[in-house]
């Protein structure tokens, strides 16, 4: 019976494929040995790649350790600014923009070391970013000067900092110190010290004399009032005198 069904088999085989048994067999078993070969090859490959990918990205997570939140430092002046601008891989990475600070740590390599807006961190770089400008007398916060599309252009830098980066502090500002005062000032002293002058010399003299004036006139005014009032009585006893006089005279010659 198996014999029969062999044979059949064999028949089977010779009449659709067009070879003979053992040749087909030959060809089956090289295929399977040749599928074999290249599925231990390549399967070894893909499971050593994955290894040394999962190694390399298991590194890859260990240098890249998670961001520590920003901490507020208030109000700074530029020189403390300075300490960070990303040479201390420990310290955060700031930037301040119109005054205002902020931290983009997240952006380490745009504004890092090696990056292309390195030059901006750790300073107020308001006046380059309006520019657009990589010059050092332009990193700094002064806006005199600048015109309309350039503070525009510094309006669309701000929106995008506060809307991407967490703002951690201030710059503080410095007045200048002058040796002495300005001219505005010393006219403004001069002034007051021309109006306390008088004062300062003898407060009661302008009083006095203010006073005695007074009564002088009042004493003029007293005076022309009685001679007004004994003038004609003086006057005309005055003239009874002389005429008097003058009869006398005529009366001894």
């Amino acid at each position: 019976m198996v014999l029969q069904l062999w044979e059949a088999v064999k028949e089977s085989i010779t009449a659709y494929t067009g070879l003979s048994p053992s040749t087909l067999f030959t060809a089956l078993a090289v295929g399977l040995a040749v599928y074999y070969a290249a599925l231990t090859f390549f399967g070894s490959s893909d499971d050593g790649g994955g290894h040394s990918q999962h190694g390399s990205g298991g590194g890859f997570e260990e240098k890249m350790e998670p961001l520590p939140p920003p901490v507020q430092l208030g109000e700074v002046t530029d020189q403390e600014l300075k300490l960070y601008d990303g040479s201390d891989p420990k310290k955060p990475l700031l930037m301040a923009i119109k005054g205002q600070i902020y931290d983009v740590s997240q952006s380490r390599m745009f504004y890092g070391p090696g990056g292309p807006y390195a030059l901006f961190a750790g300073k107020d770089a308001s006046r380059a970013l309006a520019k657009m400008s990589f010059e050092d007398k332009d990193l700094n916060g002064d806006l005199t000067g600048l015109g309309v599309f350039e503070l525009e252009a510094l309006q669309d830098w701000e929106y995008k900092f506060m809307s991407k980066y967490v703002k951690v502090g201030t710059v503080k500002t410095t007045v200048p110190v002058s040796d002495g005062p300005s001219e505005g000032q010393a006219t403004e002293a001069a002034a007051e010290e021309n109006v306390a002058k008088p004062a300062e010399n003898d407060p009661y003299e302008s009083v006095a004399k203010e006073t005695e004036e007074t009564t002088t006139a009042g004493n003029i005014e007293e005076n022309a009032a009685k001679r007004a009032e004994n003038g004609p009585s003086e006057s005309v006893a005055k003239e009874t005198e002389e005429t008097t006089t003058a009869g006398n005279a005529e009366k001894n010659e």
